[in-house]
């Protein structure tokens, strides 16, 4: 029986076979003795993207009382959910997302201002845009949807979508369905139907990926799409 540590695009943490990419935390939120959740889903406002192997740890997943093993098909996915890249174990990637969020949403000295001078740019802390991110993923306990900024296809690359319940990624101006095993590309009848819900991609991260913050993909994104 798979334990309930599979993180979607919609932020929903499920149980499933499949396996992802990244691992992840939002604190701890499960009993190691049952290894199943709580009616929690998170106790920190910093939601990490990590890498699953690390200097050689080990972990056995949801056995102690540390913080919840979380997985994610991939950075987009995780990114969708809300998630951010962690400066400990993916720091590179981290100063990338950082270095990103900050010109794509007009960093001066903790606040949003458009436009920004260049000498004035700061780089915020890792709470600071934690703070802005958990605003914008939830609504209450639920997930919060935004609206598009532009239509679908414009959308920078490993932006998420929702429609009628179903998540869709934006890849260089198309459109793949994602599952639990990967992208898919929808019937044509589908596809032309879409209307799109909303924006699962919080907008502060979506405007550091139109800043050039490139996320890791699951290998399906790369398929013919939409």
């Amino acid at each position: 029986m798979p334990l309930q540590n599979r993180v979607t695009p919609f932020g929903e943490i499920i149980a499933t076979p499949a396996r992802g990419l990244f691992i992840g935390n939002r604190g701890i939120i499960h009993d190691p003795e049952t290894r199943t959740l709580t009616t929690k889903r998170w106790t920190l406002k910093a939601w990490l993207i990590c890498r699953c192997d690390y200097k050689g740890t080990r972990r056995e997943v949801m056995a102690r009382r540390s913080w919840t093993e979380l997985f994610f098909l991939d950075e987009a996915t995780a990114l969708a959910a809300g998630h951010r890249p962690c400066f400990l174990c993916r720091r590179p990637q981290a100063e990338a997302f950082r270095a990103a969020w900050v010109t794509g949403n007009h960093w001066v000295a903790g606040n949003h201002v458009a436009p920004p001078r260049a000498d004035n740019l700061a780089l915020p802390r890792a709470g600071e845009i934690d703070a802005v991110l958990h605003a914008e993923r939830l609504r209450g306990r639920e997930k919060r949807l935004h609206p598009l900024p532009a239509p679908a296809r414009d959308l920078p690359t490993g932006a998420m979508l929702a429609a009628g319940g179903e998540s869709y990624l934006v890849t260089d101006g198309r459109l793949r369905q994602w599952s639990v095993d990967g992208y898919h590309m929808p019937a044509s009848s589908a596809a032309t139907a879409l209307r799109f819900d909303g924006l699962l991609t919080p907008p502060s991260t979506l405007r550091a990926l139109g800043a050039g913050y490139r996320p890791v993909l699951h290998a399906s994104a790369l398929a013919a799409a939409i």
